[in-house]
């Protein structure tokens, strides 16, 4: 159920810093947030959460959303999981992934050996396009300072991108999935993997092999044994 409006006399909220775009790929995440504690990283998310939550640069996902749809997962998390809009079960629920594409992510992170709260979920835009639409260059300039700053506060080691928005967002790079996997791509300090949307997969079961082949890549990478029943 959507909450209550807040009253017009209500105190506005605290302004929250955000990042401008960064020059480059290799900008390194600021320093002074990788000194701070898990709780005062949460804390900072959650204001975070609420400058969102009133965001109405996107006129027309503002008047048909039924709330924004943030992230979920730990302020510390190694991997974030970053997707692309959020649907009609993340729209009604408030959480990304957790409709059938979101089932089959949970799947994939016990895979992993990782429960959905020690990994980080989110997406590039905060709010559904009706229809499940694309979004739209202006909707995915208007929400990269939140995601931006996301990551900036979380600061993982590794990024996967799941699917091409997410892609072309966080990378900007229009080549094909099937040409950025195999290998990591460099992002201010972390370092992300690409593969299919957990909803492609829906689609074509066949490529299910080939995110695994890329979660394995970076369980490697992370010192992590391969469960003997995932091999």
């Amino acid at each position: 159920m959507p909450k209550p409006k807040k009253s017009t006399t209500a105190k506005a909220a605290k302004p929250i810093a955000m990042p401008t775009m960064p020059s480059s790929s290799s900008t390194p995440w600021p320093a002074e947030l990788a000194k701070l504690s898990a709780d005062d990283r949460q804390q900072r998310l959650d204001e975070l959460r609420e400058t969102v939550a009133g965001c109405t640069l996107c006129a027309e996902l503002a008047k048909t959303r039924t709330q924004t749809v943030f992230g979920v997962g730990s302020p510390e998390a190694r991997i974030a999981f970053f997707g692309e809009a959020p649907g009609a079960d993340e729209d009604r629920q408030g959480e990304p992934f957790v409709g059938r594409a979101g089932k089959l992510l949970t799947q994939i992170i016990e895979a992993c050996t990782f429960r959905r709260s020690d990994v980080y979920i989110l997406n590039t835009l905060k709010c559904r396009p009706p229809g499940n639409r694309n979004p739209t260059t202006e909707e995915n300039d208007n929400c990269r300072p939140y995601f931006e700053r996301q990551l900036e506060i979380i600061q993982p080691e590794y990024i996967v991108c799941l699917g091409r928005f997410a892609i072309t967002n966080l990378l900007e790079s229009a080549a094909p999935i099937g040409k950025l996997r195999g290998r990591f791509h460099p992002y201010r300090g972390s370092k992300v993997v690409v593969t299919y949307h957990p909803a492609y997969l829906l689609r074509n079961p066949s490529a299910k092999k080939d995110v695994w082949e890329d979660m394995k890549m970076m369980l490697k990478d992370m010192g992590i044994a391969i469960p003997e029943k995932s091999k």
